[in-house]
């Protein structure tokens, strides 16, 4: 299975072209990947540098004929003329798509420059077995917020595994079950560098015996420092550092054949990251 994570900056790249054919073929450049979990996905949002209001949800899905397409919005606001206007993340997968949920995290009222955050979560049928995809885009200005929005994600993952355990009772219709699962993928825009205190309390173990995440970049490169993967090509916000993560449970770790940082493309202002799992 192979994953790839991308904060595509809705498909503004460095040379301040917007292009999302240009997006889906690098990431096919990348790998013959089987999911794709993309940040920073707009819709009817003109006044982002180079955008004409296009719904990029739309338009990604099209790109990739053969893929399930999973939005997940976390920005909803009216545009005025009856409208809407959306940002957030999504995940496509040419694997089979089981169940997919929203988590929404809490927007704290910290008086900070922020916005409201979502998790994506989907079953994702790989080759050895059921995993859940989770993907999000953690908040940039406030570490307040990312602390938020970390709680959710652990609170997500340990209900999940809990479900494992005790599954809901077999239903029809909306009451229709599916398969559980303990293992899961997390990966996005986590706006923090490898040694920040938050992102460690994400890698915590859990005390109801829930699977712990684990850093994949740790688990195939160990002591080496994580690649640059924000601010590489300009530095508009901050020196070049580390804010793009794929985490894995650590029945996965196993699994874990490489994980690579493309350090070269500069279609987007983050670079993207490349998970490759063994079917056995």
């Amino acid at each position: 299975m192979k994953l790839i994570t991308w904060n595509i900056q809705w498909g503004l790249g460095i040379d301040g072209r917007l292009d999302l054919a240009r997006i889906v073929a690098d990431a096919r450049r990348i790998a013959d990947f089987d999911v794709l979990c993309l940040q920073e996905v707009a819709d009817n949002f003109p006044e982002l540098k180079q955008s004409r209001g296009e719904n990029q949800f739309a338009e990604l899905a099209a790109l990739l004929p053969g893929y399930t397409a999973v939005e997940g919005v976390a920005v909803d606001l009216p545009d005025g003329r009856g409208g809407r206007k959306r940002f957030g993340n999504m995940v496509l997968s040419r694997l089979p798509v089981g169940r997919v949920l929203r988590h929404a995290a809490p927007w704290v009222a910290d008086g900070s420059r922020s916005m409201p955050r979502l998790v994506i979560e989907a079953v994702v049928h790989a080759g050895f077995g059921p995993v859940r995809v989770m993907t999000t885009h953690l908040e940039f200005y406030s570490a307040d917020q990312r602390q938020a929005q970390v709680a959710t994600i652990r609170q997500a993952h340990r209900v999940a595994a809990s479900r494992f355990v005790l599954p809901p009772k077999p239903g029809n219709g909306t009451f229709a079950t599916d398969v559980q699962t303990p293992s899961a993928i997390l990966t996005g825009d986590f706006n923090m560098t490898p040694d920040e205190p938050i992102l460690h309390h994400l890698l915590e173990p859990f005390d109801d015996g829930a699977p712990a995440f684990r850093d994949a970049w740790t688990i195939a490169h160990g002591d080496r420092p994580h690649p640059h993967s924000f601010c590489i090509y300009e530095q508009l916000h901050k020196p070049p550092h580390t804010s793009d993560y794929i985490l894995v449970t650590e029945d996965l770790a196993p699994r874990v054949r490489s994980v690579h940082y493309d350090v070269d493309t500069q279609v987007s202002d983050h670079q993207p990251v490349l998970l490759e799992l063994a079917a056995d």
